[in-house]
């Protein structure tokens, strides 16, 4: 199928596979006049890419888990790389709301010093 077929198959835009392709999440065939062909697994990969994408990993952490995308992922990751990026992944942003829960005191505090101000 072309690049069109797969989007709408997928329900995405041509824009964003071309993104997967340039971040090597995707690997369509070229055909003899350049054009993109795709083979019907992608339309499941592109589920599973979007589906990563959208729980907060990034393309970095996606292709990570190439060998994984062409399983169905819906009901929980399913390859032993996936666990160990998404364990990662969630170490970074439990360390970010850390670091922002003491942003978030220090801004209190200092309104809690000045009462004039209003909240």
């Amino acid at each position: 199928m072309l690049i069109g077929e797969l989007a709408n198959a997928a329900g995405t835009t041509i824009r964003a596979l071309r993104y997967y392709e340039q971040q090597d999440l995707l690997h369509p065939r070229r055909a003899p006049n350049g054009y993109r062909e795709y083979d019907e697994t992608a339309v499941g990969r592109v589920a599973n890419i979007k589906l990563l994408l959208s729980i907060g990993l990034t393309a970095n952490d996606v292709r990570a888990l190439l060998p994984c995308l062409d399983q169905d992922i819906a009901d929980g990751p399913v390859c032993s790389a996936s666990a160990r990026v998404i364990a990662r992944r969630l170490a970074d942003v439990e360390e970010k709301i850390a670091a922002l829960d003491v942003v978030r005191t220090r801004l209190t505090e200092v309104l809690d010093q000045a009462p004039q101000l209003v909240r």
